[in-house]
């Protein structure tokens, strides 16, 4: 692998050598390595390209890197992974994909995600995006995420989009049953003519789900964010979303929170903020002898952390 390959693995998935517990790594459309444990078994999909990971009841403690890698241009990537967490299992997940793009046409991955987690098994899934370019060609990546968690199972699920990626929509629609609990983090920049889409559709469908929606974002230069959040409270539930953005230069943010009870004990709540670093904000930085550009970093930064 070169050092252009190593370098993506490195941003999307921490990783400078072969990790350890199970992992799937697929390179240009293709697989490149793999590795299963006795408790996580992966299974490459006969119909179509993706894989499934299986995961047995009980496991504990285990890692599943699955990263992407895109180093050809003009490359258009589509796979389908299924996760299937057993009973009372506790596994994180270290997904993300990376493109390279040093020629004149578009590459693009589109990763389509289903996780059905099973009664009282915890998930933590991490999703990270990357692009970098020395040609003309766009980066663009469209992941849709689907969710199932079972009784009291749980799933948090932390995906950040920070540098390369000129097009993207992010589709994500999960349903939580009895006592389940679903948390998002998501945190996004854009810059130059950049755009990102967000959408979240989350059903509470049983007594005591809850979730949590939060999106942290920021806009630069000329780049264009939308943020749409639904909840949808069925029965006695719990759910919070929170868009809170910056903007910066002439960029421009539509937030969209949506929250909708079915259910006389649903409690949901939404909030929504968007607006420029605060000039008391910059000057305090700046006093400090950062220049007016370093400052706006540190709070970029900060706030995305």
């Amino acid at each position: 692998m070169d050092q252009i390959k190593k370098n993506l693995l490195m941003q999307v998935a921490d990783l400078h050598t072969v990790p350890e517990g199970a992992y799937n790594i697929r390179e240009n459309g293709a697989a490149a390595g793999r590795k299963t444990t006795a408790n996580i078994d992966i299974v490459s999909k006969t119909d179509k390209p993706g894989i499934d990971i299986i995961v047995k009841p009980g496991t504990k403690n285990e890692s599943i890197h699955i990263p992407v890698i895109i180093s050809e241009s003009g490359l258009k990537d589509m796979v389908y992974n299924d996760f299937y967490i057993g009973e009372g299992a506790d596994v994180t997940i270290i997904a993300g994909c990376g493109i390279h793009n040093c020629g004149d046409q578009d590459s693009a991955h589109d990763g389509i995600h289903s996780f059905h987690v099973g009664k009282d098994a915890r998930v933590r899934y991490v999703e990270r995006h990357y692009g970098e370019e020395e040609g003309t060609g766009e980066n663009i990546m469209n992941p849709t995420t689907i969710i199932e968690i079972d009784e009291g199972g749980y799933l948090e699920m932390e995906t950040t989009q920070i540098k390369g990626i000129d097009s993207t929509i992010r589709d994500t629609s999960a349903v939580v049953g009895k006592g389940a609990t679903l948390i998002v983090k998501e945190k996004i920049m854009t810059h130059g003519k950049q755009h990102a889409e967000t959408n979240f559709n989350v059903d509470l469908n049983g007594e005591g789900a809850s979730t949590n929606v939060i999106s942290r974002s920021v806009a630069k230069d000329n780049s264009t964010q939308t943020f749409l959040s639904k909840i949808n409270g069925n029965a006695e539930c719990y759910g919070h979303t929170e868009c809170d953005a910056i903007i910066m230069d002439n960029a421009s943010v539509r937030a969209i929170p949506e929250i909708t009870a079915n259910d006389i004990n649903a409690s949901l709540i939404h909030e929504a903020a968007i607006g420029k670093i605060a000039g008391e904000q910059l000057i305090k930085l700046m006093t400090l002898g950062l220049t007016e550009q370093e400052a706006e970093e540190q709070i970029v930064n900060g706030f995305l952390k």
